[in-house]
């Protein structure tokens, strides 16, 4: 009985699903890259398929060779199937933040080098391909678009290094958006008959572009926003992911006439920046698991079905078509050659991108194969009923001939290109900490070995023998341990650095998946914690504390909304600032103290103390400085700053209890029904504490200027109405506050922190209950000296007009600035204090100058230093 319609298709497809499950151990087992032997499985059954057809003996195979060959998938079901899913899913397992760093790279290679690759092999086969221009530069925009898929899974399969996997697939994201976007303009103007226009062509790119980039990004936060409104329905969050790729899809390519390609990586990167923070734990990694599942499908078929037509696209070949082929293939190697070896040095020297090493260079120009998409868009052309037979059999071979070379000589070759540059090795200081690490690990593993031998009654010969042969593997790692002679202390020193970035880095993705705490704070944090990461890589221990020392500075939208708050008196903008920032000092604290336990038990037994204590000092200044920061604000919001903690610490303290309950469900001691309940009763409860605490900026005004000496002696109800003509300034470390030679418009009373003044010969600091900038206000002149604040400061502000009728209505004021200002000069005044000190609940709180040169001073200065200087030099 003979299996047709959509019985054969689906059985057809059922066979390809069970041939694909074989062919990734297989490929494993022969060291083949995936695609590459997909490809050969694919030509096979398209060339099989043929035979029987031809062959009147093997009539019983008709049907299914027939099923195979016709199958009801054309060029633009292949795209709009299969596309969105591969780009999504690229998207969504990229990491975003680490990506940042590399994006002018990544540019240059999706976009740049597409474009040159497209002119290259278009202009090499104008002269001897005798086809028009226009059709030499389609082929070209069709064999442009690489398929760094194939060459990232070589890549991990092998342990290359993860920056280059990382600019592969950066790469995937955009490369086939720009072939595709000049693949359509230029089949547009073959079909009707028109010439292109550069100057219009690069127009139409650009808006496709950023149209398509918009649109994504819209539809990616769209979803984020009704996620939470679901109630907490992991089917139906999953769900929303799987149809979001679609409709951005065709929604700009079908009816805005945008780039789909460029909308569905925007879609999908959108999800993978905010998803973490918007789906649940265990759903997100359901989510994530899913969408490798349905990657793998879908590109494992895509590549069959594609590698299927190979046969058929290949019929009526020449030997010069051959010719034609090799000479694609040259031009295509040389352009991309051209551009990874000729631009991406520019950009590292323009300091656009970090550079990127002649291997890594070598390896990206080599593994540019091509794959299903331009077997895709070949076949594209040749089912245009509007494109000639001529131009379309000159297509189809040429594109389907520089695949098969790309497959079968660069992917067959690549692997062993990587072996060869050694790109498959650790780092020195990763090969040197492996040794020590194993050593220390295997140590602790053959202790809890023989003791859980003990307490389960395993005989004394059997755990003797588990155990020895542990012991000789301690004593091997031992012996060829060469940590610390391989590393000076410098790179120990940054190796350290590296390790506590990343371990922040960790803390707080795994913070930020605590649902309710402020978006903005973690990105803020996390982009901080991975330049922290990349600055110790590039620069050691000054591009750590250059990293550092960026965090702490005030975003350009908390700077504007302070200057809202000056000139016209709203506070809501600078309001909602200081909660984030509010938050963000906290979060801070909170990890830089875990880093400094994670330094004192993990990583000291491993760097050894003296490193340890070197790095801790840079972390003790952070974590000083960041307590410091904190008081300064409690001082002022004890309230908002109990709350802000209580409700991050029941808000841990759920995600805890969740993480215990589904622990003890796959240890099946709780059944489903109650494991859902008590999500239940969870999610009752973290719903509770979804409200907007309260924060009033205005708060304590009128009792801190009570502190102020410059107001001793005046009525309360005239600090009434001198508090009613204050602002608050929230100052930053290193924070400019005058220039010399400025004239004073604002005078500044420092209710909490610290600001230095820098005179020709000597420095004046001032503390808590001081005040900058009054005398020069009160004579109208400009000031004589630069002053700066040195720490995260509570400021109230005045106008100097305000201040100047101020003193004119109350001379009592000018009495007492004249005096505090003789008892500076004659040094009668007390130190400086970070924190007013007239107060039974106000702690005495002297600077921490450690911190301050950590937050201000050049970054030399800021660097800890031993005496025996041995890291000096760092």
């Amino acid at each position: 009985m003979e299996i047709a319609g959509l019985a054969a298709i689906l059985m057809a497809i059922a066979v390809l699903l069970v041939v694909v499950s074989a062919v990734q151990p297989l490929a494993r087992r022969l060291e083949l890259s995936e695609t590459v032997l997909l490809a050969i499985v694919g030509i096979v059954i398209g060339g099989a398929a043929d035979l029987v057809l031809r062959n009147s003996h093997l009539e019983i195979f008709n049907g299914a060779a027939q099923t195979l060959l016709d199958f009801p998938l054309n060029s633009e079901a292949f795209l709009l199937i299969f596309l969105p899913i591969l780009v999504f899913q690229g998207a969504l397992g990229i990491d975003v933040r680490r990506l940042a760093h590399e994006t002018a790279t990544v540019l240059l290679l999706a976009v740049v080098a597409v474009a040159v690759s497209t002119a290259a092999i278009g202009f090499a086969l104008y002269p001897f391909a005798g086809m028009p221009l226009a059709v030499c530069l389609l082929l070209g925009s069709i064999v442009a678009t690489t398929d760094p898929s194939a060459v990232a899974g070589i890549f991990k399969e092998i342990g290359a290094a993860s920056r280059l996997t990382r600019l592969v697939e950066g790469e995937a994201l955009l490369n086939d958006a720009a072939a595709i976007s000049i693949f359509t303009i230029l089949l547009g103007s073959i079909t009707s008959h028109h010439k292109i226009m550069l100057g219009g062509a690069v127009l139409e790119f650009l808006v496709s572009f950023i149209g398509a980039l918009i649109i994504g990004i819209v539809f990616g936060r769209l979803t984020l926003m009704v996620i939470p409104a679901l109630g907490a329905a992991p089917a139906a969050e999953v769900t929303l992911t799987v149809a979001l790729p679609y409709l951005s899809y065709i929604v700009c390519d079908e009816f805005l006439g945008f780039s789909g390609v460029v909308a569905t990586a925007a879609s999908g990167l959108t999800i993978s920046i905010y998803g973490p923070s918007t789906f649940r734990p265990q759903t997100w990694r359901f989510l994530n698991e899913l969408w490798q599942q349905l990657v793998f499908w879908a590109g494992s078929l895509v590549f069959v079905l594609a590698s299927m037509l190979v046969p058929r696209l290949l019929v009526g070949m020449t030997k010069w078509d051959c010719v034609l082929i090799l000479l694609a293939a040259g031009a295509g190697l040389l352009a991309r050659g051209a551009v990874v070896f000729g631009m991406l040095p520019i950009l590292a020297a323009t300091k656009l991108s970090p550079p990127v090493p002649t291997p890594f260079k070598v390896t990206m120009v080599w593994g540019g194969l091509r794959g299903a998409i331009t077997l895709a868009l070949a076949l594209a052309v040749t089912e245009n009923e509007h494109v000639s037979s001529s131009i379309a059999h000159f297509i189809g071979i040429i594109a389907t001939g520089f695949v098969l070379i790309t497959l079968f000589v660069n992917g067959m070759s690549l692997r062993y290109l990587v072996l060869f540059l050694k790109l498959d090795q650790l780092p020195l200081i990763d090969q040197a900490l492996r040794h020590q690490i194993l050593a220390i690990g295997l140590g602790e593993v053959r202790d809890q070995t023989r003791e859980v031998a003990g307490e389960l009654g395993f005989s004394t010969n059997v755990t003797n023998t588990v155990v020895e042969v542990i012991d000789r593997r301690v004593h091997s790692e031992e012996q060829a341990n060469t940590f610390d002679t391989a590393l000076g202390d410098r790179q120990r020193v940054t190796l350290a650095l590296i390790v506590v970035a990343n371990r922040e880095r960790s803390i707080l993705l795994d913070l930020f998946r605590i649902q309710g705490l402020s978006r903005r704070v973690m990105e803020t944090l996390l982009r901080s914690a991975e330049a922290m990461v990349d600055g110790a890589r590039l620069e050691g221990r000054f591009g750590y504390v250059r990293a550092l020392r960026r965090r702490l500075r005030p975003s350009l939208r908390f700077r504007v909304a302070q200057v809202i708050h000056h000139r016209f008196n709203f506070d809501t903008p600078l309001m909602y600032c200081m909660m984030e920032r509010f938050e963000m000092l906290m979060i801070g604290y909170f990890v830089s103290l875990s880093l400094t336990r994670f330094m004192r038990q993990r990583m000291e037994p491993t760097l050894g103390t003296r490193i340890s204590e070197i790095v801790g000092e840079v972390l003790g200044r952070q974590c000083k400085l960041l307590d410091e920061a904190l008081q300064t604000l409690r001082l002022h919001y004890h309230g908002y700053s109990e709350a802000l903690e209580n409700r991050m610490l029941r808000q841990i303290a759920l995600r805890l209890e969740e993480e215990k309950y589904d622990t003890l469900m796959s240890e099946s001691l709780l059944s489903e029904e109650l494991h859902r309940e008590l999500h239940r009763d969870v999610e009752h409860r973290r719903e509770q504490l979804d409200f907007r605490l309260k924060f009033n900026i205005r708060a304590g005004i009128e009792s801190r200027i009570h502190n102020f000496p410059l107001f001793e002696g005046m009525a309360d109800g005239v600090l009434h109405d001198i508090a009613m003509k204050m602002s608050i300034h929230f100052s930053s470390p290193g924070e400019r506050l005058y220039r010399k030679g400025q004239k004073v418009r604002t005078v500044y009373f420092i209710s909490a922190g610290l600001a230095e003044t820098h005179y020709p010969k000597h420095d004046v600091r001032f503390g808590a209950g001081s005040v900058l900038g009054g005398e020069e206000a009160l004579k109208d002149e400009r000031v004589t000296a630069t002053s700066r604040s040195l720490q995260f400061g509570h400021f109230m502000t005045m106008s100097a007009r305000d201040f100047r009728k101020l003193v004119e209505d109350y001379p009592r004021i000018g009495e007492n600035l004249e005096r505090l200002a003789q008892a500076r000069n004659k040094g009668e005044l007390p130190d400086a204090q970070l924190l007013p000190q007239d107060g039974e609940d106000t702690p005495n709180s002297p600077p921490s100058y450690d911190a301050i040169d950590l937050a201000t001073a050049p970054v030399t200065r800021a660097i800890p230093v031993r005496q025996d200087g041995q890291v000096s030099d760092a």
